[in-house]
């Protein structure tokens, strides 16, 4: 029984048909599991218990009688706090909203439950979705397995440390700045951002609003390259009033071998510094995939000015985020926009002006990323992936000092603020790209993953070539201890 808690969620899905494990069985196994860990690491922090025992055992009775739910059928699983469940809390880690209970299911989640799977809980995110760590004043503070002391990421940093640690089967988050990406990188999970637009994230609001924000979106987080491909099946398509118009055709994987890849290396930029074993860790994988005959470029470059880019990113991210701004807010974040010197180009400067900028400087920043979203379309016309860091180094220690900007992280004894390594985020999520997070090394006992990003749609490629790295290079590692 003690690799069953960490197998995919395909495999646990194999192993309920087969009938070697019950629905039930499987999840009083990772309810034991949560009583056991969770407390020192506060992954999972909202619960039905009740309620999925009863869907469990349903789902046996159903499995008795030679009915399928479908191919999640009696699989626990967990999804990020931001996502409604009727019945339980959305808060986004908001204390004024903890008492937010939602009537209706997130249509990802409905998804999800057509699939057959049995939803448990609900796990940890910062405030607002706004941090690459996950605590909140309604929830706590949630730890990486791998070192207790160390952040498992955010804001799906509750939803990779479940994954790692055995708690859940599969998971649901989203992303606007690695929000999916780096908690895999953190935990040593496999995660995908899918292309804009490709998956409706109806549910997956703050109370009371239902527009779309631009550049965010929803995807799946496992411990499988499997699972992710078998998720974004699940949820991906238009929801009921889009899908009076339109259906979703993915492209298929380009090619089948690695050794039929054509695929760019990027370590660093000058705009983010990248630490010396994260660096060596893709220059190790970018070997062997050479050894497996794949083309390696280290040297091409997508036809933008990456400075440029990272500019057009903050601004159309935190203007995105700008409507949680209150009226209050507003005002003063925009006198104080005025107060800037104009050589002032920190993060907190660019955070001001976007929040506050006028709809025609918005308009100037999309142009800007549109113009590069050609230069990434003529790239991948010649080259089928592009390989990068998800951020500059392992996950650091703890740090809920002051405000996220003000914070610094350590890279080969450097110091340098944390907020600088969302260029790694905006590189290729500002374009609308689709990329996989999967886990290709370790330093220091923590895990390192590579950025996989595609063209457009090509979704499948990505997840396909993680696929290929999970099986030829490296596969799922559990943390120690939780055996």
């Amino acid at each position: 029984m003690s690799d069953i808690p960490f197998r995919s969620a395909v495999e646990l899905a194999a192993d309920i048909r087969a009938k070697r494990i019950g629905c039930r069985e499987l999840l009083e196994l990772y309810l034991g599991r949560i009583e056991r860990y969770n407390p020192a690491l506060n992954a999972v922090i909202v619960t039905d218990i009740p309620g999925a025992r009863q869907r469990a055992d349903a789902a046996d009775a159903a499995l008795a009688r030679g009915e399928s739910w479908g191919p999640l059928h009696g699989v626990p699983m967990t999804v990020k706090e931001s996502f409604d469940v009727a019945g339980l809390p959305t808060t986004w880690g908001v204390p004024e909203l903890k008492d937010t209970v939602a009537t209706t299911n997130a249509l990802a989640v409905e998804r999800f439950l057509a699939a057959g799977a049995v939803l448990f809980g609900k796990t940890n995110v910062p405030l607002m979705l706004a941090d690459w760590q996950s605590y909140n004043a309604v929830y706590g503070t949630t730890n990486n397995p791998w070192d207790l002391t160390r952040t498992p990421g955010g804001s799906s940093g509750g939803a990779a440390a479940a994954l790692a640690a055995g708690l859940t089967g599969l998971e649901a988050g989203s992303d606007i700045g690695a929000s999916i990406r780096n908690p895999a990188h953190y935990c040593g999970v496999w995660g995908h951002k899918p292309t804009y637009g490709i998956c409706s994230p109806k549910g997956h609001a703050l109370a009371g609003r239902v527009s779309v924000a631009d550049i965010s979106v929803i995807g799946p987080l496992a411990r499988s390259s499997d699972d992710l491909a078998l998720a974004l099946q699940v949820i991906a398509g238009p929801d009921e009033i889009d899908g009076a118009g339109w259906r979703l055709d993915l492209p298929r994987p380009r090619h089948e071998r690695l050794a039929d890849y054509k695929v760019v290396l990027v370590l660093d930029d000058p705009n983010c510094a990248v630490e010396r074993a994260v660096q060596d860790a893709l220059q190790k994988l970018a070997d062997f995939l050479a050894k497996r005959g794949a083309t390696v470029d280290d040297r091409a470059r997508p036809e933008i000015d990456t400075r440029r880019a990272h500019a057009a990113y903050i601004k159309l991210l935190r203007a995105a985020t700008s409507g949680r701004q209150s009226d209050a807010q507003f005002v003063a974040n925009a006198a104080a926009a005025q107060a800037l010197g104009q050589g002032d180009d920190s993060y907190y400067a660019r955070m001001l002006r976007a929040n506050t900028m006028s709809h025609r400087d918005w308009l100037g920043a999309d142009e800007d990323r549109q113009r590069m979203r050609l230069a990434w379309a003529a790239f991948f016309r010649e080259y089928d992936l592009l390989l990068c860091p998800v951020a500059s180094t392992v996950a650091p220690p703890h740090d809920q000092q002051g405000e996220r900007w003000e914070r610094m992280i350590t890279v080969d004894g450097k110091r340098m603020p944390t907020t600088d390594q969302l260029f790694w985020a905006g590189y290729t999520c500002a374009f609308y790209l689709p990329a996989t997070a999967a886990p290709v090394g370790d330093s220091g006992g923590l895990p390192i993953g590579v950025q996989i990003t595609a063209p457009q749609y090509g979704d499948l490629s990505a997840i396909h070539f993680a696929r290929l790295l999970e099986r030829e290079y490296r596969g799922f590692v559990p943390p120690p201890g939780y055996g």
